[in-house]
């Protein structure tokens, strides 16, 4: 699906977004400043104009299987949601599932993950159980047409398929994911994306993985670097 970019509305908010963020970790750290962050996306997704056309809904969870990127922030912050709202049973039964499926997509290259489904560990009867604290790139997913989404689970392989979604929605989550990643590179933290359930289980196993992220240190450095280009930063 092509679309065309709205440079105004992305030079807005990743201006905004850079300067407020930047602030913000540099007073309040990276993680209050991650939790603030995440209010402010979901303000911008909701206020684009073509929100409206999205058909995602509790119940609908064809993405839920698919690989997801996160950055150190987004790990830690995911982890103090699981000790502050989850019972030990729940977060034991978490634990294996997460061990269990990094060991499955670390035998794969990024290509093969794209094409390989995988249940989110966080998935439980069609709901996401961390839905406040999901990663960025989950509240940045949002088609118009479960359809599309429906055929790439069941057609993993099938790299042809083209979800339609909504442009603005697209360019408000995008700029802003951008922009606060920009704010944290430049403030020193670790700001490199990595598989999920590989991060996770990273994180949960050597407290030393936290440590070297308050540090301003390199964070996950036993595992393999996403390449995740910044799409929407000084749009030409």
């Amino acid at each position: 699906m092509e679309i065309t970019i709205d440079f105004v509305a992305v030079r807005r908010i990743t201006s905004q977004e850079y300067r407020q963020a930047r602030a913000e970790i540099a007073a309040l750290g990276p993680l209050a400043a991650y939790r603030r962050s995440q209010q402010r996306h979901d303000e911008r997704l909701a206020a684009a104009p073509d929100s409206s056309s999205l058909a995602c809904a509790a119940g609908c969870s064809w993405c839920c299987h698919f690989s997801v990127d996160v950055r150190p922030v987004e790990v830690f912050h995911i982890l103090d949601f699981i000790e502050r709202h989850w019972t030990a049973q729940e977060r034991d039964r978490l634990h294996a599932e997460i061990r269990t499926n990094s060991a499955i997509l670390r035998q794969l290259d990024e290509m093969e993950r794209m094409q390989r489904n995988v249940k989110c560990p966080f998935l439980s009867d069609g709901r996401c159980g961390i839905y406040p604290a999901r990663p960025q790139t989950c509240r940045n997913y949002h088609a118009t047409d479960s359809a599309g989404c429906r055929q790439s689970f069941e057609e993993p392989g099938n790299l042809d398929i083209d979800p339609e979604f909504a442009p603005q929605v697209y360019q408000a989550g995008g700029a802003h994911v951008d922009a606060f990643s920009k704010a944290m590179s430049d403030e020193g933290y670790d700001c490199a994306a990595f598989e999920m359930n590989a991060a996770l289980a990273a994180a949960m196993d050597r407290p030393e993985v936290r440590d070297r992220f308050g540090a301003r240190q390199p964070t996950l450095v036993e595992l393999d670097r996403i390449e995740v280009p910044l799409e929407f930063m000084d749009p030409d």
